[in-house]
């Protein structure tokens, strides 16, 4: 068994995730594990009968990267060789992890990989990033328009054509293809983290002994619903996460942020000239 993938599903349309571990199990993953934090079963029947899906209920929401770590840690247990962290919303053909798995084989200096992600019209989603200020990803939210407009081509990267692989210190966490053996050495979801900065967290503390690289030679469709921007309550919990995550990391003063950002603004630039 080389490569298994997990989905952390909460009251999940069930025809979404099936259409989900199809593309998984057609296209190369071993094992998927679907770690349920809904209160009911409700998922489970559509499972029955497949020996390459894992059904794994917690009764409660533990929360995105608690719920990942537990199929992480099992995935381990199996000595694999890459695990794909992955939302229920994304879909992909045939033969979309086939190069993934090889790019990764033929590169062992890259810990952690995230290919080209598009909306479902098949216009660009802008799923790496920067690492965040403040002003990023809280500040924003409040300003004019036309201010909030110039972070976000900063921050989201939205000036580069996205049509060169690079290594970026952030992967937004629908799809998140990890290296075990690097996994192990950088440790897994910090679970202080109930949704939304864990994908940050990870992919900063896997940049820092490893290549953490977009690579747009496949793409993948992602509805993205992005709930915080529709929900108060979503609003609340990025809101509280989000300061946790400063609290870890440093608000105003975060050389290391600061390091890589330029790193990754100086490489772009380089490509563009």
């Amino acid at each position: 068994m080389k490569t298994t993938a997990s989905i952390v599903t909460y009251l999940t349309d069930s025809q979404e995730l099936s259409l989900c571990v199809k593309s998984l199990l057609a296209d190369g993953i071993d094992m998927v594990y679907i770690v349920d934090n809904s209160p009911g079963r409700e998922i489970e029947s559509l499972l029955h009968g497949n020996n390459a899906v894992t059904y794994i209920h917690n009764g409660k929401n533990l929360g995105y990267g608690t719920a990942h770590n537990i199929a992480i840690r099992r995935a381990m247990e199996l000595g694999v060789e890459y695990h794909l962290v992955i939302n229920s919303d994304v879909r992909f053909g045939h033969d979309t992890l086939g190069p993934i798995i090889r790019y990764m084989d033929a590169n062992p200096g890259t810990g952690q990989l995230i290919p080209n992600m598009v909306y479902p019209d098949g216009s660009l989603q802008h799923s790496v990033r920067l690492l965040p200020t403040p002003a990023d990803l809280i500040l924003r939210r409040f300003l004019p328009d036309v201010l909030s407009r110039k972070l976000d081509n900063r921050y989201m990267l939205r000036f580069w054509n996205h049509s060169t692989p690079l290594d970026i210190p952030y992967h937004q966490g629908s799809f998140m293809f990890f290296r075990m053996s690097a996994l192990k050495e950088v440790g897994l979801f910090d679970e202080r983290f109930f949704m939304y900065p864990e994908d940050i967290d990870i992919t900063r503390r896997m940049h820092r002994r490893y290549r953490t690289m977009f690579w747009p030679e496949v793409t993948v469709v992602h509805d993205h619903r992005a709930a915080s921007y529709h929900s108060f309550r979503m609003l609340c919990i990025h809101m509280i996460n989000m300061v946790r995550y400063f609290n870890k990391w440093g608000w105003f003063f975060d050389s290391e942020r600061r390091r890589l950002n330029r790193a990754t603004l100086d490489t772009i630039s380089r490509l563009k000239d």
